[in-house]
């Protein structure tokens, strides 16, 4: 059997990039039943939810839903269960340290598979305000008209 190479994406969390600060990120394994996989391969889950914690020194994932394999029986996994992440202690003790601190969350980005294996990209994040979050769509506009009319001027037609 001919093992997989290069990256598939599964899920993304637009809505994170939108409403948090990102910090730092980190890619972490997961631990995962067989169906559970049998259903990422099929291109299923959602992360708009998930939330990441900290608890007895292990790393664990909340509220991802991935849903039951349609062709599954009564092995069949719970869609919203908990699941834990595979970091390294040193990686586990600093996002511990920061988690303390008012205001930062662990937040799942994106689920892929990177040759073959489940992976998840988390990250360190802080809530934006209100106002963050139309400070940085009217920064996206400007930036937008400007490349725009930079383009215009390579082109002769201003």
């Amino acid at each position: 059997m001919v093992r997989e190479q290069g990256t598939k994406v599964i899920a993304q969390n637009k809505k994170a990039r939108h409403d948090y600060h990102i910090d730092d990120t980190w890619e972490a394994g997961l631990v995962l039943v067989g169906t559970e996989v049998k259903s990422l391969r099929a291109g299923r889950a959602n992360l708009v939810d998930g939330f990441g914690e900290i608890d007895g020194g292990e790393a664990w994932l909340h509220n991802v839903h991935i849903p039951e394999y349609s062709q599954g029986t009564w092995t069949n996994h719970m869609s919203r269960r908990k699941r834990k992440l595979l970091l390294n202690r040193v990686e586990i003790n600093k996002i511990e340290k920061k988690l303390v601190e008012k205001g930062y969350t662990l937040i799942p980005l994106s689920l892929y598979f990177k040759d073959g294996r489940a992976k998840v990209e988390i990250a360190l994040a802080r809530g934006k305000k209100q106002w963050d979050k139309r400070h940085t769509i009217a920064e996206r506009q400007a930036n937008r008209e400007k490349e725009q009319e930079i383009g215009r001027r390579l082109k002769g037609m201003r």
